[in-house]
């Protein structure tokens, strides 16, 4: 099965945990899972971009979201999604109460381990959903 995952960050701008998903959506986009997953922006969906809706409705979907209101999954659900899977920044950096991410435009050290250590999570999910797929 060559089916891409397709993982959509939040927007999020002006936010460290936006920055966070996106950072973190093209760590497994262009290095962990290079190949295997794919990204389109979110304000697609949100403005009814039709190429954009076809995309998500026919590919499993992760959405990544910086904080609680969880933006993209909802616009995902809306956009008639396969949404296969959902994180949430904020769940990690509650997890790691020793990491205080600051910054918007360039995310400092602790932006950057969380990146990380969501960006493992996503790469998981994937390997997760791949062997699904394949077993089908």
């Amino acid at each position: 099965m060559n089916e891409k995952i397709m993982i959509i960050p939040c927007s999020g701008i002006g936010k460290a945990f936006g920055t966070i998903s996106r950072d973190a959506t093209f760590l497994v986009v262009e290095d962990l899972r290079k190949g295997e997953t794919d990204t389109i922006c979110l304000s697609l969906l949100v403005m009814g971009d039709e190429e954009a809706r076809e995309m998500v409705a026919s590919q499993r979907c992760i959405s990544v979201d910086g904080c609680p209101m969880e933006c993209s999954k909802k616009n995902l659900e809306f956009s008639g999604a396969r949404l296969a899977a959902s994180f949430r920044v904020f769940d990690v950096v509650r997890g790691h109460r020793g990491l205080k991410p600051q910054g918007v435009t360039f995310l400092d050290e602790d932006g950057r381990k969380i990146s990380e250590i969501l960006a493992e999570k996503i790469a998981s999910k994937v390997d997760e959903l791949k062997k699904e797929g394949a077993q089908r």
